[in-house]
């Protein structure tokens, strides 16, 4: 019996019970308008959610600094543009990076509203900047506003933002957003992370997903365990585990439909100051067993953030991760952003005669991410300076 619906599932005509067919769109990248939770599925039998074709492709960040959630579009692209252009935050500087990745981006409210909404326009047509190539698909938006102290806890936090989150929701989707994104963050110390951080942080991911939901949006599930500390390889594995059951139980606790959900989690790694080195496989090990014993097959996509890896690292990890013998239900891609960026960053170097140089080395990292995302990257042992700089910055915040 349907413990949903409250009657028996359809028979066919051998008395067999056999499954419908689902009622709701099974891609999350693609459904333009999220069932609610009272429609969700019956069918505890896990699909493919994802055509093979959708294998290969990721969500792009841009990167941005503290600054941005003030509504400011001076500090569109924050701190880590200082080292590749002289006016990194300038006017010039965001179309012209703009122009150069053409790419899915996830958008900041600064970005939403003073590019999207102002009458502001690209220097190089009169388009607004929703209506450009780098958009024409689906827009993402940052959704949470940052973090407070967690009273009673060793300076951990939560995540601030729920206040008024389904009007702003119901606004972004009117204005052109289809993703919504909001970032945990636990870290691994003495006692750390506590049952309330993991407790607070979970149930607001939850309550978060269910309002983007019940808006139209697709919500990013952000839980990110950070890589500062000392920690090994499988205590890592062990807190990330206990941060995924109990972001799964939150989500279940909301009826938040795990279809129309994507899970951008951290790579399973040893903490950064750890003097134990780990091969990529080992990683990778180590990374799908935590996710097979605490994200459901339900769920169509999980898209790792690279959580200041080297490109190269964030590419071979991913590419392992792939490879891995372990079952994976899930479609694995990635959403980097200062591990997609760093190579063209350096090419750049805020010059626009630099652009031919800047594109190319952008589509080289972004072509070696989707073949690692499908398990086909081949590392030819060469690689750029730029590629193998560790991009680790403590108690990272955007």
């Amino acid at each position: 019996v349907c413990r949903h619906h409250g009657k028996p599932p359809a028979k066919d005509q051998g008395g067999e019970h056999r499954r419908e067919p689902p009622a709701v769109p099974r891609n999350a990248l693609h459904c333009g308008q999220l069932h609610q939770p009272e429609h969700r599925r019956c069918d505890p039998f896990p699909r493919d959610p994802l055509p093979e074709g959708q294998r290969g492709k990721a969500v792009q960040k841009h990167p941005q600094g503290k600054g941005d959630r003030g509504g400011n579009q001076g500090e569109y692209f924050g701190s880590h543009l200082t080292s590749a252009s002289p006016q990194p935050n300038s006017q010039h500087g965001i179309w012209g990076k703009a122009n150069i990745l053409n790419i899915l981006i996830i958008l900041f409210l600064s970005s939403l509203f003073s590019v999207i909404i102002s009458p502001l326009r690209t220097r190089s047509s009169s388009r607004l900047f929703i209506q450009c190539p780098l958009l024409s698909t689906q827009v993402f938006y940052k959704l949470d506003q940052g973090g407070a102290p967690l009273a009673g806890t060793n300076k951990e936090t939560t995540i601030q933002g729920l206040d008024g989150l389904s009007e702003r929701c119901a606004q972004y989707k009117k204005d052109g957003a289809d993703f919504g994104k909001w970032r945990a963050v636990l870290r691994i110390d003495n006692q750390c992370p506590s049952n309330l951080a993991i407790q607070e942080n979970a149930n607001a991911l939850a309550r978060y997903a269910s309002i983007c939901q019940q808006n139209g949006l697709v919500p990013i599930v952000e839980p990110e365990v950070i890589p500062d500390g000392d920690h090994d390889l499988e205590h890592c594995q062990y807190v990330t585990e206990k941060v995924l059951a109990a972001v799964y139980k939150a989500l279940n606790d909301h009826h938040v439909y795990l279809e129309g959900t994507l899970l951008k989690p951290n790579m399973v790694t040893a903490g950064h100051a750890c003097t134990k080195k780990y091969t990529p496989e080992q990683v990778a090990m180590a990374t799908v067993t935590a996710l097979h014993r605490t994200v459901p097959a339900a769920v169509p996509g999980i898209c790792f953030l690279s959580g200041g890896m080297s490109e190269e690292d964030a590419t071979l990890n991913l590419n392992a991760i792939n490879l891995c013998p372990l079952p994976k239900p899930w479609k694995l891609s990635f959403s980097y952003g200062r591990a997609l960026q760093a190579s063209a960053l350096a090419a750049w170097s805020g010059k626009a005669a630099n652009k031919k140089a800047t594109q190319e080395a952008f589509m080289k990292r972004a072509l070696a991410n989707c073949q690692a995302a499908k398990g086909q990257y081949l590392h030819t042992g060469s690689s750029s300076a730029a590629s193998t700089q560790s991009l680790f910055t403590a108690c990272y915040t955007y």
